[in-house]
């Protein structure tokens, strides 16, 4: 951002608006600038009025009033910057918009510069050709190691605190701060030291990760997931766990040392209730980054062009935290008014989904998709297309040997042990369920011991799968149907 703003200001634009909620990181930043132009830098706000930085403790408190301080902006000969901090506010009252548009008219052939630095964008229409916005970045991961240095530093200072971080656990460790600002992260990483009695270990990855959580629920549009599940405990899907295992490493300053760019995404279509869900809240656990859940449904408002805004505002909380896993559950459903959107809706759906897909096929921050879908028949052709997601992946129901897997897992679950029990009977029995029937019949099997005061018996599961009746035989066509659509446009996921 720096050369940015040099950039600007040795070009003479009059009026800046620099956006972010990192006000001091920020000014340091313009600090550098106003010396490296040999420019007096001056700061502004409501309740301090005009200071000099170089003076601290001093301010001018009659130029508080915004018209004060931009008339007295206009009367300054001498070549400066001034930075009015969180001036958005003030900008409701047209007297100012206008005394603002004077400013940048008799600043474009001068050597000032005045920047409106704070964490909102609210430009009023008079001022937006006047006004040039500048995104000040997050801190990058450079920053965020020297951070962690001067934390390590002081830790090591401090009698009874140890560190214990190798080089795979730091960089983890920066990878989970990736999204907070320098003091967010300064204080989930202090906070993680308290907790582990002293200690800056790979615990403070989770601390950091945990941390997080306060800008999602401040978002509203997602939803968090704290997920303990492991791809150990999805049954099968073996293709998909190797596709998955490969990319462990992939949001690594290693990979991208490499030449390996950062994955986008899958997209995970088949039958219902055998594990899609299950894999997207695996994933995040395996390779320790937030899992998110987008709602498409949160995303649809009444007012036009309010369901555009908030998936802009989603995308850019995802964005903001990134690297991170964003989970979007049965996207057919979200979109399923495209088709039909001009009719019933003006179009709104048709275009949240056309800035969704663009989003998907232009993303650069490391924001990993898995999109799941039961319903392949109202997925819009646009989103299945090469270069959306990095894979299709076609999750069946499980054969014999999977749903052997499958009986142990849960069995493991539920405190029994596998050995108790014939799983290759139980797999021949279990012939067309899917993995949450199978989930299902086990804890019904489980009631019948409980109200019977004894432990489980495989009788009692091969009792419930004698009476149960497998979504593949209610719906056989509608999955036949899967099956052929998946032959020619998706990888096996087993």
């Amino acid at each position: 951002m720096q050369h940015e703003l040099e950039t600007y200001i040795r070009s003479r634009y009059p009026l800046l608006w620099v956006v972010t909620p990192e006000e001091e990181r920020a000014q340091a930043v313009i600090e550098k600038v106003a010396i490296n132009l040999r420019r007096r830098l001056l700061h502004w706000s409501i309740t301090g009025g005009e200071s000099n930085p170089a003076l601290p403790g001093q301010s001018d408190r009659g130029k508080r009033d915004p018209l004060a301080m931009l008339n007295a902006i206009l009367e300054e000969s001498d070549p400066a910057i001034w930075v009015l901090k969180d001036f958005h506010p003030v900008l409701k009252d047209v007297n100012v918009v206008r005394r603002l548009r004077e400013v940048a008219f008799a600043l474009q052939k001068s050597k000032k510069t005045v920047i409106l630095l704070g964490p909102v964008l609210k430009i009023p229409p008079e001022l937006e050709k006047e006004i040039t916005v500048v995104d000040f970045s997050l801190p990058s991961a450079e920053e965020l190691d020297k951070l962690l240095v001067e934390i390590e530093t002081s830790a090591r200072q401090n009698e009874g605190m140890q560190v214990d971080l190798n080089r795979r656990s730091r960089d983890q460790l920066i990878r989970a701060s990736q999204g907070l600002t320098i003091t967010e992260a300064s204080n989930a990483i202090a906070k993680a030291i308290i907790e582990a009695n002293g200690r800056l270990d790979e615990e403070a990855v989770a601390a950091v990760t945990a941390e997080k959580q306060q800008i999602i629920r401040k978002s509203g549009l997602l939803e968090f997931y704290a997920s303990q599940d492991r791809l150990d405990d999805v049954g099968g899907v073996a293709s998909l766990k190797e596709w998955l295992r490969k990319r462990v490493r992939a949001f690594s300053e290693s990979a991208r040392a490499f030449g390996l760019p950062e994955p986008k995404g899958i997209l995970l279509v088949g039958v219902q209730g055998c594990g899609k869900s299950l894999v997207a809240k695996s994933v995040a656990n395996a390779w320790r980054l937030p899992l998110l859940r987008l709602d498409v449904g949160r995303l649809f408002a009444s007012l036009v062009g309010s369901s555009e805004e908030n998936l802009r505002n989603a995308i850019k909380v995802a964005e903001s935290i990134a690297p991170v896993v964003l989970w979007v559950d049965e996207i057919e459903k979200g979109f399923s008014g495209v088709g039909s959107s001009n009719v019933s809706d003006a179009g709104t759906a048709a275009r949240v989904f056309g800035s969704f897909i663009t989003w998907l096929q232009e993303k650069n921050a490391p924001v990993f998709v898995i999109a799941t879908a039961n319903r392949v028949d109202q997925l819009p052709p646009e989103l299945v297309r090469k270069g959306r997601f990095d894979e299709i992946f076609f999750v069946d129901l499980p054969d014999a040997a999977e749903r052997a897997e499958i009986w142990r897992i849960h069995l493991l679950k539920r405190n029994r042990n596998p050995g108790d029990f014939d799983l290759s009977t139980l797999a021949m029995a279990s012939d067309g369920l899917s993995g949450a029937e199978i989930e299902q019949a086990l804890i019904d099997a489980l009631y019948d011991a409980f109200d019977q005061n004894r432990p489980l018996q495989m009788g009692d599961l091969l009792g419930v799968l004698q009476e149960s009746i497998p979504l593949s035989t209610m719906m056989q066509e509608e999955i036949d149907g899967l099956r052929a659509w998946a032959q020619q446009r998706a990888r096996r996921a087993s």
